[in-house]
């Protein structure tokens, strides 16, 4: 094992919710609020909350629209929050033990 320096993890990401979040949002263009609630498995408030703190540090962005006249969320990736994300999962790799 390398030297493991747990200052290094990217405190914003390592909440169980907002790495669910990234992973989803890294795996899709785009996604809705419901289907990040769907994958994420968080309340509206508790997912709500998360999304606005990877909002205000530019990890994502959210485009709300209307369909129907209900209101739409669609959130992504901003390139930021990918970056952010890569690096996160490059420190794991480095900690992992190799076979």
């Amino acid at each position: 094992m390398s030297d493991f320096n747990y200052q290094q993890l990217d405190d914003l990401i390592h909440s169980r919710i907002r790495l669910a979040i990234m992973a989803a949002l890294a795996s899709l263009e785009t996604t809705s609020f419901k289907q990040l609630k769907q994958a994420v498995g968080a309340t509206d408030g508790n997912l709500s909350i998360h999304l606005k703190k990877l909002e205000d540090a530019e990890y994502i962005t959210v485009e709300k629209t209307f369909i129907d006249r209900k209101p739409i969320s669609i959130y992504a990736l901003c390139p930021k929050g990918r970056e952010a994300f890569n690096a996160y999962i490059q420190y794991l790799e480095t900690i992992l033990p190799t076979n």
